[in-house]
């Protein structure tokens, strides 16, 4: 693993998208994504809407049951969506990030271990169903349809953190 940037704690502005969510198990999960991909890319195209980065984001993660995944792109404004491709946001906030590339498991762990280190709290809940985040995703640097070796990819995982006042956070009642 390479990591370019981080861990560190950054705000990000809220910013439209519009995404595919879907519910899949974590073994085979990526080959998901990469369908999803080629089929928002191919939605985008068919409407001429010009977008931003590519993100995979995780709703809900359990790791030995069903994961709860959306493949989006950002937008500068926000577009309508259909029964399958929705309009949504990625919420405004503190997050724990990191920039790297290659070894997507390990630049997880690193970044959850510097949160905990650093006695920093997700935006998150466990549930029976798995652990819900407020946000939690990998954006995209490298354009996946111009570099075809995933190894290659420059990507930034960011996790929300957890923050008194919001009042949209999977946590809060």
């Amino acid at each position: 693993m390479e990591i370019f940037e981080g861990p560190a704690i950054v705000f990000s502005p809220e910013r439209h998208c519009l995404g595919i969510r879907t519910i899949t198990p974590f073994r085979g999960m990526f080959a998901v994504r990469d369908v999803l991909m080629d089929e928002l890319y191919t939605w985008l195209g068919d409407r001429d809407i010009d977008f931003g980065h590519t993100f995979f984001r995780l709703h809900v993660i359990d790791m030995a049951g069903p994961m709860d995944v959306e493949v989006g792109v950002v937008t500068e404004k926000p577009f309508e969506g259909d029964t399958r491709v929705r309009a949504g946001v990625l919420p405004a906030g503190k997050y724990a990030s990191l920039t790297y590339a290659n070894h997507g498991r390990r630049a997880n762990r690193t970044l959850v271990e510097w949160v905990r280190s650093n006695n920093l709290t997700f935006d998150s809940r466990e549930e029976t169903a798995g652990d819900y985040f407020a946000c939690r995703y990998e954006a995209y640097l490298t354009d996946p349809r111009s570099e075809r070796m995933k190894t290659r990819w420059r990507i930034e995982l960011s996790i929300r953190l957890a923050d008194e006042a919001s009042a949209d956070s999977p946590g809060r009642p």
